[in-house]
């Protein structure tokens, strides 16, 4: 289930499109969309797991108000304003587009409107996610992501093409970027939540033992990921001589699943792409679903759910590349601070105040990250700030936050430490 949760639409579109970037340089750069795309959902997860809950007890370490703030954003980010609207538009483009050969507002409407009411069928009921997804769907989709592993390798479609120049010397740094537009690492703190929840629902209630099974849970999608992504980037690698500039990685997909089946290519695809899709709009629907009930319980949950289906089907209609372009700015913004949350969380139990450490640390990422984001929605009245942040080391890479995260945070512990000194020697 966990698995089939975090493969959805952004999993299945942006690796191609990395590899045919990198060409050559494919290693190197899916080592960097590793890092983000499947390492830190893995640390998300493990965070989960290690605080006995999600998104809500995370953000405990955060300044209360920040908190709210930043949770209602990210919910809105990974529910009906971004990821869900691109499951059903991907599912569009891959999945139906083949068979009608023509895009038509008409038949993309048509398409939302029948994606979503398939996900809110099972999300309108949580606690079936583990027989629905886990038991039905999942098999399904490894089923057919299999066949797709063997006709990669059995029919090779030429050699690794070219990289472009950006990632000969840039391959890592534009892999770890990449890496975000998957939102798994958003994802991980909102689907911890819904994991635990499963885990619970099967009987399992001591805290221990519900840790344990999240991080085997988190350690079998990961490596299944991982899998996925190496293939699919291979995918693009080896595509060149398929497409030609091509806008997303929907496109290289689909031509060359087209080439190696014939035919059939369009059923292999169009089943694949539907389920990964499927089964992470049923997970999102029911974690936006369950933290809006409790955040703002003017409406229960199957109310929120439904208004969340509701919304992402209107807005799937804007098309994949426009929401594609419009989901980069709102990434740059949100990413570093919920990385930031992850890392600190994990050394919670090594910080004699994790609150006043998250809280050093938070000023720097949160203002560069924001600077960062405005500037890609390209909003000039942020140049002049934004041409400063130049002289931070890893701001070419996208990473001028790190630096200073690093060392607020030192000296937030230091800061905290000194602090209890002080209480201990008063008290003594």
């Amino acid at each position: 289930m966990t698995f089939a949760l975090f493969l959805g639409a952004g999993n299945i579109i942006f690796p191609p499109y990395l590899g045919y970037s990198a060409g050559t340089e494919l290693i190197i750069a899916m080592l960097g969309f590793l890092l983000t795309g499947v390492g830190l959902p893995l640390l998300g997860v493990i965070a989960c797991a290690r605080i006995g809950g999600g998104l809500e007890k995370l953000t405990a370490i955060l300044p209360t108000r920040f908190a709210l703030i930043f949770s209602v954003v990210l919910f809105l980010a990974i529910g009906p304003l971004f990821a869900l609207p691109r499951t059903a538009v991907v599912s569009y483009e891959l999945g139906v587009l083949p068979f009608l050969g023509e895009s038509g507002s008409l038949s993309l409407a048509v398409l939302s409107v029948v994606f979503f009411a398939v996900a809110l069928y099972f999300a309108l009921f949580p606690g079936r996610l583990v027989e629905s997804v886990g038991k039905l769907i999942t098999p399904m989709l490894v089923a057919v992501l299999v066949v797709i592993t063997v006709g990669v390798f059995m029919y090779p479609q030429s050699e690794l093409g070219a990289p472009a120049d950006s990632m000969i010397s840039q391959g890592f740094f534009n892999g770890f970027r990449e890496g975000y537009q998957t939102l798994d690492a958003l994802a991980a703190l909102v689907f911890g939540v819904v994991i635990i929840n499963a885990i619970q629902s099967k009987g399992v209630t001591e805290p221990r033992q519900i840790g344990r099974y999240t991080l085997i849970a988190g350690l079998i999608a990961s490596v299944g990921l991982s899998l996925v992504y190496l293939v699919l980037g291979y995918i693009g690698a080896i595509s060149h001589q398929l497409v030609a500039a091509p806008d997303n990685g929907a496109q290289i997909i689909s031509q060359f699943v087209n080439a190696v089946f014939g035919a059939w290519g369009k059923v292999v695809l169009a089943t694949t792409v539907i389920l990964a899709c499927l089964t992470t709009a049923i997970g999102l629907l029911s974690a936006c679903g369950a933290y809006f009930s409790r955040a703002f319980p003017v409406l229960n949950y199957r109310s929120w759910v439904l208004l969340c289906g509701l919304i992402s089907a209107l807005i799937a209609n804007v098309g994949l590349n426009t929401l594609l372009k419009v989901t980069i700015p709102a990434l740059l913004i949100i990413y570093p601070v919920a990385i930031a949350l992850i890392v600190v969380s994990l050394l919670k139990p090594a910080l004699p105040r994790p609150k006043l450490v998250m809280t050093f640390v938070l000023f720097p990422v949160g203002l560069i990250s924001l600077v960062e984001g405005l500037h890609a929605a390209k909003l000039a009245f942020v140049d002049p700030i934004f041409s400063l942040l130049g002289y931070l080391p890893l701001q070419a890479q996208g990473l001028a936050w790190l630096l200073p995260g690093l060392v607020s945070g030192v000296l937030g512990l230091l800061f905290s430490l000194r602090s209890d000194n002080v209480v201990s020697s008063v008290q003594g």
